[in-house]
């Protein structure tokens, strides 16, 4: 694009068949991720959007990640869509090849994983989890650093977030806060949650949650004109709890890492 002086690559899904409510989508109508390429003072910037299925996010993440590309926001488009598309939002600067490269690196992920399976996966791999919990809080509060609360088996802890919105101080109780629930056994675990950061956290973030395995399922806001602006990562973990604890303690570390820079 001349005027704007962009340039723009797309790759449409039509490896694998979507329907929406119930209609056979064309491509065409939105399932094409997107990279496109602008002048920046350091050289070029990439901003981009990937269409993913399930199984294609969190190594399509890890691809972009490893490469130096930052994800900036995960989430759906449609409702009653199957397979499940998932849309992964990209941005980087620097020299144009090295961000080619990047985008490359997502593409060739699709294109690996859909050549493995052509269709995408319905469940994370791994042994069922166990129907009735029976997790070792006592352990999982030494690795966190912080007291959780048991219930039935399972165990939960919250962090809150202190910020301000219409004038109003809000934290944990009002919803600005990270958490974590373990469920299964100590060696058949999961773990589902949310991480509350600011912008200046979110990668630093996700790279220590993908170098533990843990999977990102969602990136985006919870509300709109708070102080500092908070978002918010969902995530889901299959392990060992104490392997899956070890992971978000090495995450909280990483954000209070950037905090403290923050400050410097």
């Amino acid at each position: 694009n001349e005027k704007e002086n962009v340039f723009k690559v797309s790759m449409p899904r039509a490896d694998v068949q979507v329907s929406v409510d119930g209609w056979k989508m064309p491509p065409f109508m939105g399932l094409g991720p997107w990279a496109a390429f602008t002048p920046h003072h350091s050289g070029t910037m990439v901003m981009g959007d990937m269409v993913l299925f399930q199984d294609e996010v969190n190594p399509a993440m890890s691809a972009a990640l490893d490469s130096g590309l930052a994800v900036t926001a995960l989430h759906n488009h449609f409702f009653f869509d199957e397979p499940k598309v998932y849309f992964m939002h990209i941005e980087g600067e620097g020299a144009v090849d090295q961000l080619a490269t990047g985008v490359r690196a997502i593409f060739d992920k699709m294109k690996e994983i859909r050549a493995k399976n052509s269709q995408p996966a319905s469940a994370f791999p791994g042994e069922p989890i166990p129907e009735k919990s029976s997790i070792s809080a006592e352990p999982l509060q030494t690795i966190l650093g912080v007291k959780g609360q048991s219930n039935n088996g399972m165990f939960k802890v919250v962090l809150g977030r202190p910020a301000r919105m219409h004038g109003t101080g809000i934290a944990a109780e009002m919803g600005v806060n990270t958490w974590a629930a373990f469920a299964g056994s100590d060696n058949n675990a999961v773990v589902d949650g949310d991480f509350a950061m600011l912008e200046s956290e979110l990668q630093s973030v996700l790279k220590s949650m993908r170098k533990g395995g843990i999977n990102i399922v969602a990136i985006h806001h919870h509300m709109s004109e708070e102080q500092p602006k908070v978002l918010f990562l969902h995530y889901w973990g299959r392990g060992k709890a104490e392997d899956l604890a070890r992971t978000l303690r090495a995450t909280l570390d990483a954000q209070r890492s950037v905090k403290k820079a923050g400050k410097a």
